[in-house]
C-alpha cells in the first residue's frame, strides 16, 4: 500500500511543479489573466499524464504523444467554451514537456567531441539524446495538431 501513496505523492508533486512553467510561458505571451488558470491546469494535466504513463513503463516519446494529444483535445474544448484561440491554452500547457535535459546532454556530447576528439561512447550519447529530443518534439507537435486535424478535417480552408 505504501507504493501507491509514494506514486500518488510523486504524481501530485509533478502536477504542482508543472504548472509553474506553463503559467510563466503564458504570462510572457500576454495570455489574458482569466485564462492563466486554464494554462496552469493544462500544464499540470499534461505533464502529470505523461508522468503516469511513464510510471507504467510507457516510453517517454509515446507518453508525450498521448499527453499532448489529450491536451490538444482539452484545449480545443476550452477554446470553444471561452471563444479564445486554441494555442492560448495548448502551447503554454505543453511547455513543461520540452525535453531540455536530453537536448542539453546531446549538446554537451557534441562539445566534448569537438574539444576532446571522437569516441564511440560520446557519439552514442549524442545520437541517443539527440534522437530522443527530436522524437519528443515531434510528438509534442503532432499531438497538438492531431485534434484540430481530426475535428476540422471536413471544413474548407478558405
Amino acid at each position: 500500500m505504501t507504493a501507491f501513496w509514494d506514486t500518488f505523492y510523486l504524481f501530485l508533486l509533478d502536477a504542482w511543479f508543472a504548472w509553474i512553467p506553463a503559467v510563466g510561458f503564458a504570462m510572457v505571451f500576454n495570455v489574458p489573466r482569466k485564462m492563466l488558470i486554464y494554462c496552469a491546469l493544462g500544464g499540470a494535466f499534461a505533464h502529470s499524464l505523461r508522468f503516469l504513463l511513464m510510471h507504467f513503463s510507457m516510453p517517454i516519446e509515446w507518453a508525450t504523444l498521448i499527453a499532448s494529444t489529450s491536451m490538444g483535445f482539452l484545449g480545443l474544448y476550452w477554446s470553444r467554451k471561452h471563444l479564445i484561440p486554441r494555442p492560448v491554452f495548448t502551447v503554454a500547457s505543453v511547455i513543461p514537456m520540452i525535453p531540455g535535459s536530453y537536448a542539453f546532454a546531446a549538446m554537451v556530447g557534441l562539445v566534448e567531441i569537438n574539444t576532446g576528439g571522437y569516441s564511440l561512447e560520446l557519439m552514442q550519447v549524442v545520437m541517443e539524446n539527440g534522437l530522443r529530443t527530436l522524437f519528443i518534439l515531434t510528438a509534442l507537435s503532432f499531438g497538438l495538431a492531431l485534434p484540430s486535424i481530426l475535428i476540422y478535417r471536413g471544413r474548407p480552408i478558405v
